[in-house]
């Protein structure tokens, strides 16, 4: 359960790119504290100067980053795929639904957007983020072996927003098992959302 009284006196904001100068240095130290990828500042500014929109941070009672999700949203073989690239959280300030927040501002935007699904990359191993994720209604979609450049597995993850994308995906999984070898396919059972 969040500790929602640590968790007072924070904001959430939409990231807004006037204030690169202020947040962009702080967003990467935090993102490549956590993350197993190392990005350039390049990828950074590709996400945040198209879809600024759809990335939020957690500030503190002083401005200090404390949590960001980045994401992107644009067409994916038909439907209108959101895809949440990168999430932290401070380690001091996990375990009280900051992510939980930030992703569901994320996948909000991207629903007044009109998505149809959103997508992600966890490693195997993450199972926080997993657990995290699937309480939020997503699936594991596949296994991509040897994903990052470390080595490690991940799961691609993906919720789905509109029946027809999760109709569309059973297509589409039966397409992309064909065209990449060595991945193993997990796809769940659950019936298609309403």
């Amino acid at each position: 359960m969040p500790n929602t009284a640590a968790a007072k006196g924070l904001r959430y904001v939409q990231y807004d790119n006037s204030k690169e100068e202020q947040y962009l240095a702080a967003i990467r130290a935090l993102i490549s504290k956590d993350l197993s990828e190392p990005y350039s500042i390049y990828v950074y500014r590709y996400f945040l100067y198209q879809w600024g929109e759809l990335c939020f941070m957690t500030l503190d009672e002083h401005d200090e980053l404390i949590g960001i999700v980045v994401s992107k949203l644009e067409p994916h073989r038909g439907p209108l795929r959101g895809y949440i690239a990168m999430l932290a959280v401070k380690e001091t300030h996990r375990g009280q639904g900051i992510a939980t927040i930030l992703v569901r501002m994320a996948i909000d935007a991207m629903i007044e957007r009109d998505a149809d699904e959103v997508a992600l990359e966890t490693e195997v191993g993450n199972t926080a983020a997993i657990k995290l994720y699937q309480r939020l209604g997503f699936l594991r979609s596949k296994r991509l072996h040897r994903y990052y450049l470390n080595g490690n597995s991940a799961f691609r993850l993906l919720l789905y927003l509109k029946e027809r994308a999760f109709e569309n995906f059973r297509y589409h999984e039966q397409e992309e098992e064909e065209d990449v070898e060595g991945e193993g396919k997990e796809v769940s059972a659950l019936p298609a959302p309403a």
